[in-house]
């Protein structure tokens, strides 16, 4: 079957960070795998859709641990809420997948589509201030070279 583009992304997004935009490319790539399971024959699906579900529960505690070194290491004046939106995001997720590895009700293509808005509603809402806010420090030169290694690693 031919894997199909669910989510795209778009350099409109970049935040300028360099390790996040690749992390959130890495997101994009996880949703249209996630969405390519649900396309396959119903044992094919759900054996793929819970290998995939479980690296990408991973990789997105991952992510989230990246972005709040940065904000924590750069005083992000939003660091707070960004966190807490976050926690909130992964509790969610976490419910869906026990759901679904319990056998309860859980519609997958339901959740593919959560996570596609989520994500991107949270790189162009969210993530995007923190991107401005670092770019900004980058500008007046207050960004420390520790500072930028981090966010280019």
């Amino acid at each position: 079957m031919k894997e199909l583009k669910f989510v795209e992304w778009d350099d409109r997004y970049s935040i300028f960070i360099p390790v996040v935009d690749d992390q959130h490319k890495r997101l994009i790539d996880m949703t249209n795998q996630l969405h390519n399971a649900c396309r396959l024959g119903d044992s094919s699906a759900h054996e793929q859709f819970r290998l995939t579900i479980r690296e990408a529960v991973s990789y997105v505690k991952y992510h989230f641990s990246t972005e709040e070194q940065i904000m924590e290491t750069t005083a992000y004046p939003g660091f707070a809420d960004h966190k807490k939106i976050h926690t909130e995001f992964a509790q969610e997720v976490l419910k869906n997948v026990s759901a679904f590895e319990e056998g309860k009700k859980f519609v997958p293509n339901q959740f593919v589509r959560f996570l596609r808005d989520w994500v991107m509603s949270h790189i162009a809402f969210v993530d995007s201030k923190m991107g401005e806010y670092i770019v900004e420090l980058q500008k007046s030169g207050e960004l420390s070279k520790i500072t930028k290694k981090t966010m280019d690693n």
